[in-house]
């Protein structure tokens, strides 16, 4: 049998054009044209929404490297700040060494007094504060018990004498205020 057969009614074809079935009805026209236009429609949101995807994507991982190099500053220049205000104690305590010699007690003791102040006011700065509870009720969270001592004048259970004060950073505990409680005799 040849390509062309008339008994078949079959033309012959060249194999280069496509067959295609057109739809039997313009309204099935209409549908196919309108499903084309929804799905070129369709591949562009989806096209749209891969570019959105992308910066998304793109713009998180900024976020996190500029998160991790800004962890990285803060852990390499976070003292920077508390080393500043200890200079200037530093300078202090140096200058009474070099001149331990040529200054008899009282200028000593002022010195060592100015020196305290100089880092009070460095710790205040940073945010520390001094944890002094005499008088005040026993807190376990902020203060240390050494001993328990009975007194005839001080509430029981409330501070008698502080042994060495506490300190706080911002609020946090760095370290609890040694005390002796009030007990009743």
């Amino acid at each position: 049998m040849s390509a062309n057969d008339p008994a078949r009614g079959v033309p012959a074809t060249t194999g280069a054009e496509p067959t295609s079935v057109l739809p039997e009805t313009g309204s099935q026209l209409d549908e196919v044209e309108r499903l084309q236009q929804l799905l070129v429609e369709a591949d562009q949101r989806a096209k749209d929404h891969w570019e959105q995807y992308l910066r998304a994507a793109a713009e998180l991982d900024n976020v996190r490297k500029r998160a991790q190099r800004d962890i990285e500053a803060a852990n390499r220049y976070g003292l920077e700040k508390f080393a500043a205000e200890l200079l200037p104690v530093r300078d202090s305590l140096e200058l009474a060494v070099q001149n331990s010699g040529r200054a008899d007690a009282r200028s000593l003791r002022e010195g060592q007094e100015a020196t305290l102040q100089l880092l009070t006011r460095a710790l205040e700065k940073l945010g520390v504060t001094i944890i002094d509870p005499l008088g005040e009720p026993f807190d376990p969270a902020r203060h240390e018990a050494m001993m328990a001592q009975p007194s005839n004048t001080a509430e029981p259970n409330s501070v008698l004498q502080v042994v060495q004060p506490g300190y706080e950073l911002n609020g946090r505990l760095l370290r609890p205020a040694r005390v002796i409680v009030a007990r009743a005799p």
